[in-house]
């Protein structure tokens, strides 16, 4: 575009992020860092500018902030696990992909965890603090053992059930609630029983730990009843997020001798403010207190860090992220299976755009896809990845980012933005789907269809007169290992690598061709890597015969000059520029 300047995209990263993390975006990307922080107002003059936005608790990303954000802005990664100082619903209307780190900090808020419980157990924080002020009170200060003891777990994910195994090495009891927890994992765990109802564990455990979201359904989930069922003697212990225990009830059970201690990492608003119930625990005699140190270790804070900004760096390539928090949970293995479909899926629509875009709108616009997945293809529990992948290659060849800014969240409204339609078909039976003499186990096939004018009802009374691919322009492709071929171009058969540059020849079939090509090209310096010339599917064009594709993979700069010199060439219909990514 004529007055535009390339930039590096910009990441703005408004709390302290460890420099391990960091230094994986410096080269490619521009990176301003302010460690101690932005206010609100200067976020949302800052965010309009920036293409991803990296935080850590303290930052509130609300939807106010989303509304500012301009549209470069295309992931929020929370450097932690817990997203609630994320708006992830405006961040989805918005598009923008929300990503976390939730295996990077468990060891550390799991080890967190067993010192609270032995601090609170053996009163460590008054001892200290007395001892401190020149007071020796042994007698003050008996505690109990944990061994022998029995610790109620609510929430059995990784921090919860690290935390169990740890209590186990301990020589705990460990009974634990949690609807969605696998029993056999937790019976190999050595967690002694799941119980179906949160109350039935309360009146039989000594410590009481909570690895919980913090969602409508957690919010409060101890109060003044469940306090009421527990021992006089137990103990609870919050390093997962404030607002799962009632501040103000807990504070009453520990004034009135309802339960005896309590270790807290976490509070519902963050530092507590003067004359509130969190402010009273902090200086409470039966709590030990800290300031959400869950995930305050240097190896947890390199292994998010590392975590997110390489999930950051993926998002801004285009690519699928990890740990999408509203996007559909890919399994690594799926995803590595679905990987070289993805960029084929893209490198198939950036081909229609370039080639089949000379002649109809740009992009598609207007125009009605149908992309279908043949044989294990069909399978997949989510395709939304492959679908983005199309979309970024349909808008890629005009657009500044090159379709990176398209991804598994914002892929539908950036089509429909675009105009484009785009239909999924999962093709189970047979190898790649029943194609007739396919020979792979998996395929795809883009198809795009000129809609005529008229009522939904009558466009499709029309696609059905017509036949399937009546007015369709088609790709067909397929993947061998890591490697991913066309197999059919509109009506013509094929097998290249669809890469690099390549020109698209459409000419009659007849002796001589090749060479007229090849001395254009030869005059104009531009090197020859591969050729390939692909004749008409007998089997549905028997009577244009005499027509074939010319498909050139070539090094060099080629002009409009070289163009024009290829159309006035003998026996050539057509030719067609198409600039892809090289591998």
């Amino acid at each position: 575009m004529p007055g535009a300047t390339s930039h590096k995209p910009r990441i703005l990263v408004p709390e302290k992020v460890s420099p391990d993390g960091l230094a994986l975006l410096s080269e490619d990307y521009e990176i301003d860092s302010r460690p101690k922080g932005v206010s609100p107002q200067e976020l949302l003059t800052l965010i309009p500018d920036v293409d991803a936005l990296i935080v850590r608790s303290e930052t509130k990303v609300t939807a106010e902030v989303f509304n500012a954000a301009g549209p470069r802005l295309r992931v929020v990664a929370r450097a932690g696990v817990g997203v609630d100082n994320i708006d992830v619903e405006a961040a989805t209307a918005k598009g923008v992909i929300v990503v976390n780190s939730p295996a990077g900090n468990i060891v550390a808020a799991a080890e967190h965890t067993v010192a609270l419980l032995l601090a609170t157990a053996r009163n460590v924080g008054r001892a200290d603090r007395t001892t401190k002020e020149g007071r020796w009170e042994r007698g003050k200060l008996v505690g109990v053992e944990v061994g022998r003891k029995t610790l109620g777990v609510v929430g059995l994910g990784k921090v919860g059930m690290k935390v169990a195994r740890m209590c186990i090495g301990l020589g705990m009891k460990v009974i634990a609630f949690d609807p969605y927890a696998n029993p056999d994992l937790a019976r190999q765990t050595g967690v002694e029983s799941l119980v179906p109802r949160l109350e039935d564990m309360l009146p039989n455990i000594d410590f009481l730990t909570i690895h919980t979201p913090l969602l409508a359904t957690t919010l409060d989930l101890i109060g003044e009843t469940e306090f009421k069922l527990m021992k006089p003697t137990a103990r609870v212990l919050n390093v997962a997020r404030g607002g799962v225990y009632n501040e103000a009830a807990l504070l009453d059970a520990l004034n009135n001798g309802v339960i005896a201690g309590a270790g807290l990492d976490v509070f519902t608003k963050e530092p507590p403010e003067p004359n509130t119930p969190a402010w009273e625990l902090l200086r409470h005699e039966k709590v030990v207190a800290t300031p959400h140190l869950g995930a305050s270790t240097v190896e947890a804070q390199e292994n998010v860090a590392v975590d997110v900004c390489t999930q950051v760096a993926a998002v801004l390539r285009g690519e699928l992220p990890t740990s999408a928090v509203n996007a559909p949970l890919i399994l690594p293995e799926e995803y590595r299976a679905l990987k070289p479909f993805a960029k084929l899926i893209e490198r198939m629509g950036a081909l229609y755009t370039q080639h089949f875009g000379s002649s109809t709108s740009p992009a598609g616009g207007g125009k009605h896809f149908e992309l279908i997945y043949h044989g294990e293809l069909a399978g997949v529990s989510s395709s939304r990845p492959l679908l983005a992948s199309l979309v970024r290659g349909l808008v890629s060849s005009y657009s500044d980012t090159k379709g990176r800014h398209v991804n598994i969240v914002n892929a539908t409204a950036v089509a429909r933005e675009k105009g484009i339609v785009i239909r999924e078909t999962h093709a189970h039976s047979g190898s790649a789907g029943g194609k007739e003499g396919s020979v792979y186990a998996s395929s795809v096939t883009l198809k795009a269809v000129a809609v005529p004018e008229g009522t939904e009802n009558q466009q499709n009374n029309h696609a059905k007169k017509d036949g399937g691919d009546a007015g369709s322009q088609i790709i067909e492709g397929y993947v061998s290992g890591n490697n991913i071929y066309i197999s059919r171009l509109d009506r013509f058969k094929a097998s290249f690598s669809p890469e690099g540059t390549l020109l698209i020849l459409y000419n009659f079939d007849e002796p001589g061709k090749i060479g007229g090509v090849g001395s254009v090209l030869g005059k104009h310096g531009i090197n020859i890597r591969f050729m390939q010339v692909a004749s008409l599917d007998s089997k549905r064009d028997a009577k244009n015969g005499d027509e074939a594709l010319m498909i050139l993979g070539i090094d060099g700069d080629v002009t409009k000059e070289v163009i024009e010199a290829l159309r006035r060439a003998e026996g050539i219909l057509n030719v067609s520029l198409v600039q892809l990514q090289r591998d």
